[in-house]
């Protein structure tokens, strides 16, 4: 079947189609053969309501005479006979009078006139006769020597059910042209506008994200454009960071590696004395140094951003942790002439992966130590804030302007833009660890003062941990 039978235009306007079809065919089938019969018993009735009229005018002498049915046939415009009973017998009777003039044998049989004589009540309903129907209404008169019939052909009325039969379906025929016309040409509008959704949906999958997808629409279709137009938004911010992962990381990889290279060139050279060749190696151990760390770096990212790094849930004590934190990290406090002090807590105890939280500890110090003045004091302390736990890394370096304190947690972001050292992954992975154990990392800064905070929930019922007392570094 062609493309043209399957678009939604054409479903659309055919649904359409049906419906109105339907909804007419319903009106049709309810409307018409009511009429009928209310028309029917309209007229019944009317026979009814003239043949109690004429039985309570009726005299002896009108059966000798014709002037009684000429007069009430003028005035009903029906069939009038008085008929009378054969020795009494219902099913044998005589036009005795009759409007139409003549004998008319075609009524001496009929079965409402032998109703009303047979039970002395009137009687009415309709009859059917050489293929035509009749409303009739009979009642016995004159102590019930006769009975007065009256009948009328039900054409007039079947005439005008027949017309608006007629006009019903020419009405039809033109409300469903006119509804396949409208409504095709609607569809075909609202088609369109699935069409561009469609070629929109192409573009973003085909990686062109410089399109925006346009509906001024109000309805679902509008919204549906408008979560294409966020989507697409989405996915040309994670594609421009996708490329600047790309490019930083290559940089980051690049250049330790050429230093590397540079460095076992220079140790070719035979003549080169046993210090230089020390200080050569010391140099090559630090930049492997680097690339191992910038390697573990990106597993933990490409882990975190495929969702398969998983996390353990157990009690953690914060202030123990913080004590492993500051022995680790004392000796690169002395190298750097730094200050590394470990200020007792209150016992906090998180629920958390303890080698997570400890991962995360260790990034907030090493970035305290990197990036502070000598001689400056960084003071690692644990504490409990509400139903948190919290581990904080205070230093006493120059502070971080507010517009670039968001930033940090941005991947390969330095402050200032510097590229002086680090890969500048840690404080992202810290706060995807945090909020992977339903923490968070925190900062607070000032002038001459900053206080990264990791921020996790503690366990509903936890045991206090054994643990020695903390000693102060």
């Amino acid at each position: 079947m062609s493309r043209l039978s399957w678009s939604v235009g054409t479903q659309l306007s055919l649904a359409l189609l049906l419906v109105i079809a339907a909804a007419l065919g319903i009106v049709y089938l309810t409307v018409v053969p009511s009429l009928e019969h209310r028309l029917i018993d309209t007229r019944v009735s009317q026979l009814q309501r003239a043949t109690s009229d004429m039985s309570r005018k009726i005299t002896p002498a009108d059966p000798y005479t014709s002037d009684f049915v000429d007069t009430w046939h003028a005035s009903t415009g029906a069939r009038v006979v008085l008929l009378q009973p054969v020795n009494a017998n219902p099913l044998l009777m005589t036009n005795y009078q009759d409007s139409l003039g003549g004998p008319g044998g075609d009524v001496t049989d009929d079965p409402v006139a032998q109703r009303a004589y047979a039970t002395g009540r009137a009687q009415h309903g309709t009859v059917h006769e050489d293929e035509e129907d009749y409303a009739e209404a009979a009642e016995p008169v004159l102590g019930g020597d006769y009975v007065l019939l009256v009948r009328d052909s039900l054409q007039n009325q079947f005439g005008g059910v027949h017309l608006v039969q007629r006009r019903m379906l020419l009405a039809a025929g033109a409300a469903l042209l006119i509804a396949l016309l409208l409504g095709y040409g609607g569809a075909r509008v609202f088609a369109r506008r699935i069409k561009r959704l469609e070629r929109a949906a192409d573009r973003i999958a085909g990686g062109r994200f410089d399109e925006p997808v346009r509906d001024t629409g109000k309805d679902e279709l509008g919204e549906l454009a408008r979560a294409f137009e966020r989507m697409r938004v989405r996915l040309a911010q994670l594609d421009d960071a996708r490329r600047a992962f790309v490019a930083n990381a290559s940089h980051e990889l690049r250049t330790p590696l050429f230093s590397l290279a540079g460095y076992l060139e220079l140790l070719d050279d035979e003549e080169m004395d046993e210090a230089t060749r020390l200080e050569f190696l010391d140099s090559m151990r630090e930049q492997v140094e680097r690339l191992t760390k910038l390697a573990s770096d990106l597993l933990d990212l490409s882990r975190l951003d495929a969702g398969r790094l998983t996390v353990e849930r157990e009690p953690v004590d914060l202030a123990a942790l913080g004590e492993e934190l500051v022995e680790e990290f004392g000796p690169a406090a002395q190298t750097g002439e730094h200050v590394l002090v470990l200020v007792a807590g209150d016992g906090a105890i998180a629920l958390a992966d303890e080698l997570r939280t400890l991962q995360i500890g260790r990034i907030l110090v090493e970035n305290a130590l990197r990036h502070t003045p000598s001689s400056t004091t960084v003071r690692v302390r644990s504490l409990v804030r509400g139903d948190d736990a919290v581990l904080e890394v205070e230093d006493e370096g120059g502070g971080i302007p507010s517009e670039q304190q968001e930033q940090l947690f941005e991947r390969f972001y330095r402050l200032d833009g510097t590229r002086a050292s680090g890969s500048g992954l840690g404080l992202a992975i810290a706060r995807e660890l945090a909020v992977l154990m339903d923490g968070s990392v925190e900062m607070e800064s000032g002038e001459g003062r900053t206080i990264f905070r990791l921020v996790l929930p503690q366990p509903l019922v936890s045991e206090p941990l054994e643990r020695e007392p903390a000693a102060l570094v």
